[in-house]
C-alpha cells in the first residue's frame, strides 16, 4: 500500500506524523510513504532523518493582525495555497496514495483539500482540546477527524465523522527504561536529570529564565540539566553567555540546540520542564512523567493552558504562568520536587493514569479501514 502524510511547522505536528508512518511500516513492510511538508520547515529535517522521503510546498502562514502589511501577507497566504494546492493534487495522482494523512500545521490545509477533490480517503488529527484554523477549514473535506480528547467532539459540524483516538507517540518512546537511557547517556544514575524543552523553535523568555538561573547553579551536584534552546535562539543564547561569561559545564547544564534523541532524554528524565502541546503531553503521560508545565501564551484560544490544566488537575503536574515566577522561584520549585520522591511518584502514576497507549494502533486502525472501503 502507499501512504501520503502531511505535516508541519513544528515538532508537534512532525512526530504524530512520524509515529503514524511507523506503525503503518511495522504492519506492512512493504508499503511505501511520501511526506509533504512546508518548504524551508523543520519538517525537512526531521522527516528525512527518521528515514522518509518529503517533497516541500510553499506555505506561508496567517497574520492575525489588521494592518496593511498583514493583509498584504495574508493575500500572499492565499495564492500560496492555491499553488501548493495546484502541486499537491500533481504529486498524489503521479504517487497514487490509498490514503492521505494530515496532523497539523498550514501545509495540512492544500493537501488534504486536493486529496477530497480526487476522491482519495482524507484524515485530519488534531492533537489540542481546541480545533485549529486547519482543521476547522477541513472538517466539511475529509472522511475522518482523528482527536485526542472526547471534549473535543463539540467543537465540530458532524459529530458522526469525528472519532477520539488520542495522540499518536512513536515507538521510541517504549524503548528505554530510566535507568537504560542514563546508562546509553553516560549519566550518574544516582543523579537526578531534569531535562528542560520549550518547543521545536524554543522560548526566548525561559531562555532568558535560564541565564539568570545559571549563576545560581555554579559548581552545584544536586541535578544534572539538559536544556534544548531551540533552533530559533540557539545564536543569541550563545552569544549572552559569552557576554555574561557563564559556562553552562560548570553549572551541570548541558543546553542544546534541538533534542534530536528526545525519547531517549525524556526517558532518562526525572522531572521534565515544558510547554503544554498536545503531541508533548501525550509523550509524558505515556512514559509517566512529572512534570512542571508553562503554557505558552502566544497560542490561538490560550489552548495550552486549558491542555495543561487536564494536567494539573490530575495531580500529574504543576501550571506555572509566564509573568508569574521568576528564576528563583522555579529553582526552588525544582529543588523541593527533586527532595521529594514520594510526590514525584505520585505525579508520575498521575501522568500515567492519563495516557492512551493505543492511540497510533487507533488511529491506524481507522486509516485502514477507510482504504477498505
Amino acid at each position: 500500500m502507499k501512504f501520503v502524510l502531511t505535516c508541519g511547522g513544528t515538532a508537534g505536528h512532525i512526530n504524530p506524523a512520524l509515529a503514524v508512518a511507523g506503525r503503518l511500516r511495522e504492519l506492512m513492510p512493504d508499503s511505501r510513504f511520501l511526506f509533504l511538508g512546508a518548504e524551508g520547515k523543520m519538517e525537512m529535517d526531521l522527516v528525512p532523518r527518521a528515514g522518509y522521503d518529503i517533497k516541500p510546498l510553499k506555505i506561508t502562514n496567517i497574520a492575525r493582525g489588521r494592518s496593511l502589511s498583514a493583509l498584504a501577507h495574508n493575500l500572499d497566504t492565499v495564492k500560496n495555497v492555491l499553488a501548493s494546492e495546484h502541486e499537491a493534487r500533481k504529486i498524489l495522482q503521479d504517487f497514487q496514495p490509498d490514503a492521505v494523512i494530515g496532523t497539523g500545521g498550514y501545509v495540512c490545509y492544500p493537501v488534504l483539500a486536493a486529496t477530497a477533490k480526487l476522491h482519495i480517503p482524507a484524515l485530519v488529527h488534531e492533537s489540542n482540546a481546541l480545533p485549529g484554523l486547519t482543521t476547522r477549514m477541513l472538517a466539511g473535506k475529509v472522511d475522518a477527524i482523528l482527536v485526542g480528547f472526547e471534549e473535543s467532539r463539540q467543537h465540530y459540524p458532524k459529530p458522526e465523522k469525528v472519532f477520539v483516538t488520542g495522540t499518536p507517540v512513536r515507538g521510541e518512546f517504549s524503548r528505554y527504561t530510566k535507568e537504560s537511557a542514563k546508562a546509553e547517556l553516560g549519566l550518574d544514575p544516582k543523579m537526578p536529570l531534569v531535562v528542560s524543552v520549550w518547543g521545536s523553535l524554543g522560548s526566548g523568555h525561559m531562555n532568558g529564565l535560564l541565564t539568570e538561573m545559571l549563576p545560581r547553579l555554579r559548581g552545584q551536584k544536586r541535578f544534572r540539566l539538559i536544556h534544548s534552546v531551540g533552533n530559533r535562539d540557539h545564536k543569541d543564547f550563545l552569544r549572552t553567555l559569552a557576554e555574561r561569561e557563564l559556562d553552562p559545564a560548570d553549572c551541570n547544564v548541558d543546553a542544546r540546540e534541538y533534542i534530536f534523541d528526545m525519547p531517549r532524554v525524556m526517558a532518562a528524565a526525572d522531572l521534565i520542564l515544558c510547554r503544554a502541546g498536545a503531541s508533548t503531553l501525550a509523550e509524558l503521560t505515556y512514559m509517566g512523567k512529572p512534570v512542571v508545565i508553562v503554557p505558552s501564551p502566544n497560542v490561538t484560544d490560550n489552548h495550552q493552558e486549558k491542555n495543561a490544566r487536564v494536567l494539573e488537575k490530575a495531580g500529574g503536574a504543576k501550571v506555572f504562568l509566564e509573568g508569574e515566577f521568576d528564576a528563583d522561584s522555579l529553582l526552588a520549585e525544582i529543588d523541593r520536587l527533586l527532595q521529594s520522591p514520594e510526590e514525584l511518584q505520585r505525579m508520575s502514576r498521575a501522568m500515567a493514569s492519563l495516557s492512551v497507549p493505543d492511540a497510533t494502533d487507533k488511529i491506524v486502525d481507522k486509516i485502514l479501514s477507510l482504504t477498505r472501503k
